[in-house]
């Protein structure tokens, strides 16, 4: 009776291990590369932003568009930072000697497409006037104000 069972445990053991193991459903955890986000500014102008990580170039591309002013940047014209909040992408719109300049940064969230390849996402843009004068007694009290936008778009894995 011993010996029976024995066999028909090697057996089942024999099937088991015989049976192809499936792939799992488990997410893929794959990170967007290119993002597309419209939006309107506070005069009511719509703005267009296109930002990639990488180009066929190996650098990273930020196209800022609000009305019929087009402006693109690459390589170290973006600044990037990560932080708790997400990364923050960085240009400069406007620079002076005189008085400041402008930028314009992106928030880009973290984003999971799993097995997607585009996912919907809403954030923000902020628009800082950094305010400077050449005579130093103007240079007092608050230098920056921000402007925020609201941006909905596409986080999306594109080969490049």
């Amino acid at each position: 009776m011993q010996t029976k069972n024995l066999i028909t445990s090697l057996t089942l053991g024999i099937t088991l291990a015989a049976i192809p193991v499936l792939q799992s459903h488990a997410q893929i955890a794959r990170t967007p590369n290119l993002y597309n986000f419209t939006g309107y500014n506070s005069n009511g102008n719509k703005v267009s932003i296109n930002y990639s990580t990488s180009s066929f170039t190996g650098k990273p591309l930020f196209n800022y568009q609000v009305q019929k002013q087009t402006l693109n940047f690459t390589g170290d014209e973006i600044r990037t930072v990560d932080t708790e909040i997400g990364t923050l992408v960085s240009v400069t719109l406007k620079k002076t000697v005189d008085t400041g300049n402008t930028t314009f940064t992106l928030l880009i969230p973290r984003v999971n497409l799993g097995n997607n390849i585009e996912a919907k996402v809403e954030t923000k843009g902020i628009t800082t006037t950094n305010r400077f004068s050449v005579i130093p007694q103007f240079n007092q009290g608050q230098q920056q104000t921000y402007t925020t936008i609201n941006l909905k778009g596409t986080a999306q894995s594109v080969a490049f």
